[in-house]
């Protein structure tokens, strides 16, 4: 939470995945978020993955996998929180880096009613990208390095599997969505590609000049996209 804000005043909160062999400890000493978070004045919620990597479709370990644990694991998540804590159940904002991307797409195309936006960094789902979703089209910030070699654009083979291709992936959720003609945009850093749909949802694919990593303003201006749009 906030510093000083331990009241019945309901705030937002960002639900991070960490990447692969990261641990929700990791992300809850991390100083910059903390004081990015304190500045949107929004509380920090770090999830952890049983073993060292998500258990989402055709992770390396088990590429059998429905997920079905780790959706369960984030719905008694939300609950638990947001019971204990004044947190806001209609303002949260799924987000995570690398393989925690991934998880984070996977809660987009299953999850998407429990969060109010999506800012998946780095990651997208591995091999084969599904064709279509279970739950309703959401507002989601993409954020990729043009230069990642560890989660290329294109994807690249690991053991017996293959990350997705984003371009692919974010293909099929704009058809998914029904997403319009891409429109440009800089903020800081990110040079964007932005698709509205009728809805008012957005879908927004945002790259910056790097490789494989992630600076808290990124997840700071996925955040303020998703409230200039009144998701928030």
């Amino acid at each position: 939470m906030p510093e000083g804000h331990y009241g019945k005043t309901k705030i937002g909160a960002l639900v991070w995945s960490h990447g692969y062999r990261g641990s929700a400890k990791g992300m809850m000493r991390n100083q910059n978020m903390a004081r990015m978070a304190e500045k949107l004045g929004v509380a920090i919620i770090a999830a952890k993955s049983a073993g060292d990597d998500w258990d989402i479709p055709g992770v390396p370990k088990d590429p059998s996998s429905t997920g079905e644990a780790e959706f369960a694991y984030f719905d008694a998540l939300i609950e638990d929180a947001t019971k204990r804590f004044p947190i806001d159940p209609e303002r949260l904002v799924a987000t995570g880096f690398s393989a925690g991307g991934m998880m984070v797409w996977n809660l987009i195309c299953h999850r998407s009613e429990k969060f109010a936006g999506f800012v998946p960094i780095a990651g997208t789902f591995w091999q084969p990208e599904p064709t279509t979703c279970t739950s309703p089209a959401a507002s989601t910030v993409h954020i990729h390095g043009t230069t990642d070699r560890t989660v290329p654009l294109t994807g690249r083979p690991i053991a017996t599997t293959h990350q997705g291709n984003v371009f692919d992936v974010l293909d099929m959720y704009s058809a998914y969505g029904d997403y319009g003609a891409p429109e440009t945009a800089t903020v800081g850093a990110l040079s964007c590609e932005n698709r509205t749909n009728a809805d008012g949802e957005f879908l927004n694919f945002c790259r910056f000049e790097g490789g494989h990593s992630f600076r808290t303003e990124f997840v700071r201006q996925g955040w303020e996209m998703l409230e200039a749009a009144g998701k928030l």
